[in-house]
């Protein structure tokens, strides 16, 4: 005997336990291309930008993986993303340029003493040596964190965590980056004061920034500072030195946030530590990694 009443009332109670569910989000509704996916718990299904997505994967910073998105490079479950602004989860199919991507499962962050004469970035279309060229132990996709121009040498960070590369690269998190410049000419108190209010450039005037004599040698009629920006123009401390009629004749960066170049030998690298990688993660505000 099948008592009907009881199978209706049921069935009232599931669609008001479902909607009360859905309404204050303990569950959620995924639609994709093939399937549809109802999930008791929204965290096994984490939609995220589609660039945060590429970063993870160890694509390239947020910033270089938006480009590649508009460039039309990517594809998700067979249909192509030009614009920005989708979501979608580890289960979505992510290709770019024709290979499926998915996210690392160990996260590799790397200090390096640049030396001059190599390209800050994955590869080179002109045939140059790359950063790269400097940790051919590391088998794993890492990439760059910012730049350094082909002549400048010192720190520079690489990782495959996207998350790690845009909160030390992007200007609004203001992380400091400090050089070591050696100039041509004698430089005085004014100038280092005009270096500190900012120098208008071509692309706009720069952010305060911190100056310091370290060596005048007036036998060769160089001066030596130390400079400390919060922010990443384009080969920004050279223009801001030649915009003061003191062109660079070298420049090194020895600190990056709280991480110190120190006596890590030129062209040599290391890993970070769990305790750097965490302290450079909270200087730009943001919480460190779980793992």
């Amino acid at each position: 005997y099948i008592n009907y009443k009881w199978i209706m009332v049921i069935r009232v109670t599931l669609i008001i336990v479902l909607l009360y569910l859905l309404k204050y989000k303990y569950i959620y509704i995924y639609i994709n291309y093939y399937n549809v996916v109802f999930l008791f718990e929204r965290s096994l299904l984490r939609l995220e930008r589609l660039q945060k997505f590429l970063a993870r994967a160890g694509i390239g910073s947020r910033r270089y993986c938006e480009q590649i998105i508009l460039s039309g490079a990517v594809k998700v479950n067979g249909k192509r993303v030009d614009t920005l602004g989708t979501k979608v989860s580890d289960s979505d199919r992510v290709e770019v340029n024709g290979k499926l991507v998915k996210p690392v499962s160990e996260k590799l962050y790397f200090i390096l003493n640049k030396p001059r004469g190599y390209v800050t970035t994955v590869k080179d279309d002109r045939g140059r040596k790359t950063v790269l060229d400097l940790l051919p132990e590391v088998s794993t996709r890492i990439y760059p964190v910012g730049r350094l121009d082909y002549d400048t040498e010192g720190l520079l960070l690489l990782t495959n965590d996207g998350n790690f590369a845009y909160a030390l690269t992007h200007p609004k998190y203001k992380v400091p980056k400090t050089y070591l410049v050696k100039i041509k000419g004698i430089i005085t108190a004014k100038e280092i004061d005009r270096l500190e209010a900012g120098i208008l450039l071509e692309d706009g005037k720069t952010a305060p920034a911190k100056a310091q004599i370290i060596k005048i040698d007036q036998s060769s009629q160089t001066s030596t500072i130390k400079l400390t920006i919060r922010e990443g123009k384009n080969r920004q401390v050279r223009r801001m030195c030649s915009t003061l009629g003191f062109p660079v004749l070298s420049l090194k960066r020895i600190q990056f946030g709280c991480l110190r170049l120190e006596n890590l030998p030129l062209g040599r690298f290391r890993k970070l530590s769990k305790q750097e990688v965490n302290k450079l993660y909270l200087e730009a505000g943001f919480k460190p990694p779980s793992n």
